[in-house]
Order: C-alpha cells, then structure tokens, then sequence
C-alpha cells in the first residue's frame, strides 16, 4: 500500500477494458493520484500531445496499456493501422517519457509478438526464434519493438523500463463488437443470440484446433501491478495461466453454459490465427510473485453472466 500512496501514475488505455481493472487495482492499493488520458482528449500518435500531457502530470510512473486491437478479423482487415498506430504511440510515449525523468515505463505487449511455431509452454527465451503468424504480425512485430527500445533505453540511458506479455485476456467488460472483438466474447455473442433466436446452428471461425492460454483479467492487472511494484528488469516477462483450451473445447464449454442445443459449424475457410499458445510463467512467479487465482470454468460463467446482464 506504501509503495504507491505518494506516486503519481499515468495510466494509458486506462478506459478500457485491462485498463479499467488496473485503474481500480490502482486505487484499491492506495494509489491517490492515477492520470487516465483519454483518446479524444490526447492522441498519443502525435508528439507535442505526448508531451502535453506528460508535462501536465508530470507522473513518477507511466503504465502504457493504450493499443489498436482487435481479433484476427479485424488484423487481416487493417494491418497497416495495427502496424503504425501501436508503434508510433509506444515509441513516442517511451522517448518523452525518458525525456521527462519518468522513472519507471511498464510496457504492456503482447502474446502476438511470439514466432508463429513456438514450442509449447512459451519460453521468453524464444521471442526472436521465427516470424509471428501471418494474420496479427504486424501488430505483435509492432508491440516487439517496444521491448527493443526499452531494453536500448536501459543500456543507454539506465532508463528503467520493464515489458510484460500478457496472453489472452477475457472477462467482465470485455469488447463483444462482432467487428473487433477476441475468441471469447465473439463466441460467447454468437452462442446467446443463437440460443434466444432457437438457431439450428452457429458458425464458428477456422477448425477449432488451435489452443489458446486464456487468463482472466483480473489476474491479468495484478499480475502488471505486481511487476510494477517488484520488477526492475530488463528481460520481457510472460503473464499468462500457463493451461492450454483448444477453440473447439471453448466453444463447446460456451455452448452448454449458455444452453445452446444447436448445431457447431467450423468454417475451415476462415484462418485458424496460431496454431497453439501456452505461457511459461515461471519467471513471472520467480520475479515478482505472480500466481493466477481464477479457475478458467468461473471465470468464463462470469463473464458469460456479466454479457446477459450488460451487453445485450
């Protein structure tokens, strides 16, 4: 609690959806003064903003969440805008950071950075061993850079900045925008409206074969905020359940959660993304104490709960 009462922490991307909970995680550990710049209010693509707003906070500590996403739809469709949206606001945020006498930058990547033929459970060692999956590199590849400059930063200047790779996060709050949304809320979406209009089937993207590590938000943002509080290194960390769900079980789970009784179509014309995903969150443990607490069952009900009582 008194590490962060006398801090003052500027938290972009803090009005969405990971964002949301480490703002609330923030306060809730005593933190007085959190600064959420909004995206109307502060382009963070552009550097005089950039500037603008570091000089008016003047934080002790920059949390950089604020990203373009989306789901693999919505990369294949725009991969010049993940590419430089998400390089240039990290790139410029970092630099202006450094130069204000920030002291610590905590980059958020992104699971999308690994080589598309990763072995299994992903090991931080192996980030630069191949290309990421064809659909999200530009996003990943964008988001990797990031790590670059912090890590050149650190040699050059003593720059403390760290780099987290958080994998799939889901739950409470989530995106459930059919035109951006991830695997869970897409499902979930297509799951209740087939089970209240009695469709006789559901279409659902790829073969089902991929796997995915899927952690629960909440777990997610103590998992940043613990390494801001105790991690000081250099190396990139993963944050992730370190478990594996293939697409088809997930599907099937969300199905007889929400009581559908149809039937499960796989369009094998649409692309599968990468083929699997399991973190080894070993140094995450070692470092600064993670451990994730919500088993994947409760937290998919939950979040399939909270869709029922919010997003319709």
């Amino acid at each position: 609690m008194t590490f962060w009462q006398s801090k003052k922490v500027l938290v972009t991307g803090g009005g969405g959806f990971l964002g949301s909970y480490i703002v609330n995680g923030l306060h809730e550990r005593g933190a007085k003064q959190v600064i959420v710049p909004r995206s109307k209010d502060a382009d963070l693509r552009q550097q005089d903003v950039v500037r603008r707003v570091l000089a008016d906070s003047c934080p002790d500590m920059v949390i950089h969440l604020a990203a373009v996403v989306g789901g693999i739809g919505a990369n294949a469709a725009q991969p010049a805008t993940f590419f430089y949206d998400n390089l240039i606001m990290g790139v410029t945020l970092m630099h202006e950071a450094w130069v204000s006498n920030v002291k610590k930058f905590v980059t958020v990547g992104t699971v999308c950075a690994y080589p598309k033929y990763t072995p299994i459970p992903f090991k931080e060692a192996d980030l630069w061993n191949g290309y990421p999956e064809e659909t999200n590199a530009p996003y990943g590849l964008a988001k990797k850079m990031l790590l670059v400059q912090g890590q050149a930063y650190h040699r050059q200047y003593g720059f403390n900045a760290i780099y987290l790779l958080p994998t799939n996060l889901y739950g409470p709050g989530d995106s459930f925008d059919p035109q951006t949304s991830h695997v869970i809320p897409a499902l979930i979406r297509k799951f209740v409206e087939g089970q209240r209009s009695g469709a006789e089937s559901v279409v659902v993207w790829g073969s089902g074969q991929p796997t995915r590590d899927f952690l629960y938000v909440r777990d997610g943002a103590e998992a940043i905020l613990l390494a801001a509080e105790r991690y000081d290194d250099m190396e990139p960390v993963n944050i992730g359940s370190g478990s594996e769900t293939s697409i088809k079980d997930l599907a099937e789970m969300i199905a007889g959660y929400v009581g559908y009784e149809g039937q499960i179509v796989w369009d094998r014309s649409r692309p599968d993304g990468q083929p699997r995903r399991m973190l080894d969150i070993q140094r995450a443990q070692e470092g600064f104490g993670f451990q994730p607490h919500t088993f994947f069952e409760e937290g998919l009900r939950k979040t399939i709960d909270w869709y029922r009582a919010n997003g319709l």
